[in-house]
């Protein structure tokens, strides 16, 4: 169901194509008419809230449908009326931008340093993120253009083998607090929209449930620091490269600087993904396309920098910018293979079996240096 959102916002699509611009309602296309083409492409706002207030079934499948269209042919939604409060959002950015103005010390003592675990802070320079799958071209992708940001990556408190790596609490008071309690509220929604997606995919409502009950998730806090706009026009520079996500769903958070911008499957050119207050940001990763045999797009995106400030007559600012992501993933032993509502003689399923942990940790391994 698409919804209205917030005063300024008064028609039933949001056009990628001219942030916080509206056209006029468009009673009569349809999504997949509207994404052929670039000047009326769109990410459909669907309000969440009406699925988790529904009474029967039809009511559910109804939201269902439209999440799984805009997977379909976008492989991206925002989602409204979803349970995390606007406060809680806040105050997680607030402690991810104390914890990156902490001493770059302090923050290299907390190094990432195994794709297995995943845990641990990232400087700038240090990650690649792109769609290659060999380790030598994406080491030298890596060297000639790093991608412009520094993350603190958190999984799952408790693990009986990986241990996330906190900041001392008198250097970040609450952080991890904060981060704990927000990383069980983005798993929320990721049960509940998985939920939906089972539906809309004829399967039953909990099928998914017990393939991603363990929490083998991933939230990453993201800091793209002010840089010269020099620095950024180099062949293949960016904050962050254009790549897939890999596991089930992103959920991304954008402060208001903005800087995402989302392929149109269709054409190719890249459509800004304008933050719109309240809502969060969904994006189907390449273990759900998977799973569903490339029905849902894991869709390339990327983040460029926003309009620069003019230092000087030759030079510009880009300014800081910080986003949260909460990187959904199956059990990390689940077996993903195509389903079986997404496959049939005349298509059969287009890759081999395999473990969560054997595709995240093999991608990531080659992703960091």
């Amino acid at each position: 169901m698409l919804v209205l959102l917030r005063p300024f916002i008064r028609q039933i699509v949001f056009r990628a194509a001219r942030p916080h611009s509206i056209a006029a309602p468009r009673c009569r296309s349809t999504l997949a008419e509207d994404v052929r083409s670039d000047s009326t492409f769109r990410i459909p706002l669907i309000d969440f809230a009406a699925y988790k207030q529904a009474t029967s079934l039809a009511e559910k499948r109804c939201i269902a449908d439209d999440i799984v269209n805009g997977f379909k042919e976008v492989g991206f939604v925002y989602l409204t009326g979803h349970v995390i409060e606007p406060k809680t959002v806040d105050r997680v950015f607030q402690k991810s931008a104390e914890f990156f103005q902490l001493p770059q010390e302090t923050k290299a003592g907390l190094a990432w340093d195994d794709p297995k675990a995943n845990r641990g802070y990232v400087q700038v320079g240090r990650e690649r993120v792109t769609t290659s799958l060999d380790a030598a071209e994406i080491a030298a992708l890596r060297a000639k253009a790093p991608d412009t940001k520094e993350s603190m990556e958190i999984g799952r408190e408790n693990h009986p083998v990986f241990n996330n790596k906190w900041p001392q609490e008198t250097d970040a008071p609450e952080f991890k607090q904060t981060m704990l309690h927000f990383f069980q509220t983005c798993h929320e929604v990721h049960t509940m929209v998985m939920k939906s997606i089972a539906l809309g995919l004829g399967l039953p409502e909990d099928f998914f449930d017990n393939k991603i009950d363990r929490q083998d998730h991933n939230l990453r806090l993201l800091s793209y620091p002010p840089i010269r706009t020099s620095l950024l026009l180099g062949d293949g520079q960016a904050r962050a490269g254009a790549h897939t996500d890999y596991g089930t769903l992103t959920l991304l958070f954008q402060d208001s600087i903005g800087g995402l911008e989302v392929q149109n499957p269709h054409t190719k050119h890249y459509q800004p993904a304008s933050p719109i207050p309240g809502t969060i940001v969904v994006n189907a990763g390449d273990l759900l396309a998977r799973w569903s045999n490339d029905v849902f797009r894991s869709t390339l995106h990327r983040v460029v920098a926003p309009p620069a400030i003019k230092i000087n007559a030759t030079e510009g600012m880009t300014p800081a910018r910080q986003s949260i992501a909460f990187f959904c993933n199956p059990n990390f032993d689940a077996i993903i293979e195509s389903l079986p509502s997404c496959t049939s003689t005349s298509n059969p399923s287009k890759y081999p079996p395999l473990t969560t942990e054997q595709y995240i940790v093999g991608r990531l391994a080659a992703t960091y240096s």
